[in-house]
């Protein structure tokens, strides 16, 4: 699975860092950004960058993506994520 924002859509409330801090960081403009090993992964931004989720963060970043008031995070899945869960 991966994961990106739509920074253009994000309201900068946090929640997404609140719910997952390894995979969202929230950077100096307020806005928050994907972020893989602990580097934000914010050039250019938006589906340019898209974050590979591990295993264990994966149910914290669909309940992030469910709680964002910006309804900006974009959950994309891997074709052999989709056959084993039957999606």
């Amino acid at each position: 699975m991966r994961v990106w924002i739509d920074q253009d859509l994000c309201t900068g409330d946090g929640l997404c860092v609140d719910h997952c801090p390894d995979v969202f960081v929230q950077l100096e403009d307020g806005i928050a950004y994907v972020a893989e090993r602990g580097e934000p992964l914010n050039d250019p931004g938006g589906s340019g960058s898209l974050a590979v989720v591990v295993e264990r963060d994966i149910a914290a970043v669909v309940q992030a993506a469910d709680v964002c008031p910006g309804e900006c995070i974009f959950i994309e899945l891997e074709p052999a994520f989709e056959e084993m869960t039957g999606s």
